[in-house]
């Protein structure tokens, strides 16, 4: 094996391990994190939310159906590393534009393969959320595990200005062809939304076009009158990577937003609302990534597997009187959603629009066109 084909991933805590190159050559330190999705992996490496961590996937076999460049969930890859047990190079599916350690490279997204990803996963879930840093060009331990005891973590920070867009737009795109939507398309008008991205994935945008909403998109940091200018009859907030309680420009904004027009807002924009109303957020010890966990709505009593990427909690011992818990994990039993029980206001921690994941929830934008028409 030549020198130049080999990886190296370090922990923090010590942790060396050795694999093969998979991705573009570099080095790239974060947040470790591990996703439970057995397929999806374009998804998860263009959603923003993962934007300052490396992604290790539990599911041993990735890129066997290749790449499918309509799936992209943002122009960008965002994750800083990506970590496999096992690289397919050969991609077996009609839809497949290129295979994935060919697309890694374009993407300039360092990846490693051939590592014990059970041991990492398990290392993940035993000591908590760890720095690390994957290199194709530093083989020295030491030199790695200072490397990676060095690198930033994502609590304090606000990442949001690195993967929002730079002035408002809008969106007009309807669900792709190929995209499974169980909802049925609103009928009656259309209503005005504005969309705050704090680094949104487009089936977001889909979905609350296929909900009947007209959507222009503004950049994190855009204050509540200049929203108000856009004569909004409604407001979204969108996912996002990073500490919910380090992105103040938006607190201050949405603080100024939240009795005067309905607001909905999924995973970061959740934990936004939840800061606004008063409430803490807190990091979880391994956060919640992947396409299979279970969600008590405890409005209809139903359970349903939801698509989940986030390392941030509410503190449900912190939340107002006026705030009622909508969703619950059934895994550890935290805040998966609420709503206010006067204002026209709700939040999921969790991402209906899925992609990827199951559309078991996708009900909910009918859930908030109901509410804004009510």
């Amino acid at each position: 094996m030549s020198t130049h084909s080999k990886a190296w991933l370090a922990l923090e805590n010590g942790v060396v391990m050795e694999g093969l190159a998979a991705g573009a050559a570099g080095e790239r330190a974060g947040d470790l994190v591990f996703n439970t999705a057995m397929t999806g992996y374009q998804e998860i490496l263009t959603d923003p939310s993962y934007f300052g961590q490396v992604v290790v996937m539990t599911y041993p076999l990735i890129g066997n159906y290749g790449i499918a460049h309509e799936d992209d969930e943002s122009e960008k890859a965002w994750a800083e590393a990506f970590v496999v047990k096992e690289m397919s190079s050969i991609p077996s599916s009609r839809r497949s534009d290129i295979d994935l350690p060919g697309w890694l490279k374009q993407k300039g997204v360092v990846a490693i393969a051939g590592v014990d990803t059970r041991r990492l996963t398990k290392i993940v879930r035993e000591e908590g959320s760890l720095r690390c840093v994957v290199s194709t060009v530093d083989s020295d331990p030491a030199s790695l595990v200072a490397k990676a005891k060095q690198a930033p973590a994502t609590d304090g920070r606000d990442l949001t200005p690195e993967v929002s867009c730079a002035k408002p737009y809008a969106w007009t795109d309807p669900y792709q062809g190929s995209y499974p939507a169980l909802s049925g398309q609103a009928q009656g008008r259309r209503i005005r939304i504005a969309a705050y991205d704090f680094g949104a994935k487009r089936n977001i945008m889909r979905s609350l076009v296929h909900m009947g909403f007209d959507v222009t998109v503004v950049p994190t940091r855009t204050k509540a009158d200049e929203v108000l200018a856009l004569d909004p009859e409604a407001i979204f907030l969108s996912n996002g990577p990073g500490d919910p309680s380090a992105v103040k420009p938006a607190i201050d904004a949405i603080s100024n937003l939240i009795d005067k027009k309905p607001i909905f807002g999924i995973c970061l924009g959740h934990q936004i609302l939840s800061i606004v109303f008063g409430a803490k957020t807190r990091k979880m010890p391994f956060g919640h990534h992947g396409a299979n966990h279970p969600v008590r709505d405890r409005i209809t009593g139903r359970v349903e597997i939801t698509s989940q990427n986030h390392s941030f909690e509410v503190d449900r011992s912190t939340l107002p009187k006026d705030v009622e818990e909508t969703h619950t994990n059934l895994n550890d039993g935290t805040v998966e959603g609420m709503r206010h029980t006067k204002l026209k206001v709700m939040s999921v921690q969790y991402h209906p629009e899925a992609a990827p994941g199951p559309v078991d929830s996708a009900h909910l934008f009918a859930r908030f066109r109901e509410l804004v028409l009510r």
